[in-house]
């Protein structure tokens, strides 16, 4: 039977110019209360690369680092049922869909959605077609995942960041 839980609040503000989208929380993610937990994952390796930066610990030094680098954070599922980790654990039909009307506001210099997985990106082009042509897929960053790529990461990034 899966069990219905709540995601994490977004994290973005006005100078956001990245937003990625994940699915939603792992069990390891949700054990420590912030995205992206399982160190397996390879999501907060990609970026400190990407922007040469020291790995961070805290949930506070992480919200900065990603201030700092003009990068919104949430997922497209807000609460799901979900028996694991895994995106194919998730019960679509018991889920709540993401309302990304306060970041769509705020963050009015986005240029890029991220979609970090097949599930994120179908999920968030059903919900917000209107914002389709900003959305990309890329390979999800899960440890699980054997087509992911650290080089289409970078090179969706080097697209917004290549002028800094």
């Amino acid at each position: 039977m899966n069990k219905s839980f709540f995601g994490f609040a977004p994290v973005f503000d006005e100078n956001s110019r990245v937003l990625i989208l994940g699915s939603f929380p792992s069990v390891k993610s949700r054990e420590v209360n912030f995205y992206y937990g399982n160190p397996q994952n390879r999501f907060w390796k990609t970026l400190y690369d990407f922007f040469n930066a020291t790995p961070k610990n805290s949930i506070e030094e992480k919200i900065a680092f990603l201030k700092e680098n003009k990068i919104a954070l949430y997922d497209v599922f807000s609460e799901c049922d979900i028996k694991g980790s895994m995106d194919s654990e998730i019960d679509e039909k018991n889920s709540v869909a993401a309302d990304m009307t306060d970041i769509f506001s705020t963050a009015k210099k986005l240029e890029l959605i991220i979609c970090n997985g097949k599930l994120a990106y179908s999920t968030f082009i059903k919900n917000y077609p209107q914002k389709a042509d900003m959305a990309i897929y890329l390979p999800s960053t899960s440890s699980a995942n054997p087509s992911f790529s650290y080089e289409k990461w970078h090179a969706a990034l080097y697209k917004i960041y290549r002028a800094e």
